[in-house]
């Protein structure tokens, strides 16, 4: 990351705003790495992992609607963990990069 574009920016605090970044990217992939390595250990492909944790976190997740919807979403036939995972992880930058902007903004 250049400490030269969030000059540019405005930004008074380069350093702080490159560390947040980097900060998410680094927790997110140990994160994505400890999944990942905990379905190879299964032997099982990461759909067929999740297919049988489903029904332990249904159970779990009753009661709490926004869960039970999200596990929904992972029974379907075009369910894919994979891009899933890339979807999280672009939210997840685009929200961390917002709150830098926001301070500029003031």
């Amino acid at each position: 990351m250049d400490i030269a574009l969030f000059t540019a920016a405005g930004f008074p605090e380069p350093g702080r705003a490159i560390e947040t970044v980097l900060s998410y990217v680094m927790g997110i992939s140990t994160t994505e790495a400890a999944w990942l390595s905990t379905v190879a250990r299964s032997g099982e492909s990461e759909a067929g992992f999740i297919a049988r944790l489903m029904p332990a976190a249904q159970q779990a997740a009753a009661g709490h609607a926004h869960l039970v919807a999200s596990y929904a979403e992972a029974e379907t036939a075009a369910f894919d963990p994979a891009a899933l995972r890339d979807e999280k992880f672009t939210y997840g930058l685009e929200v961390v990069l917002d709150r830098p902007a926001l301070r500029l903004a003031r």
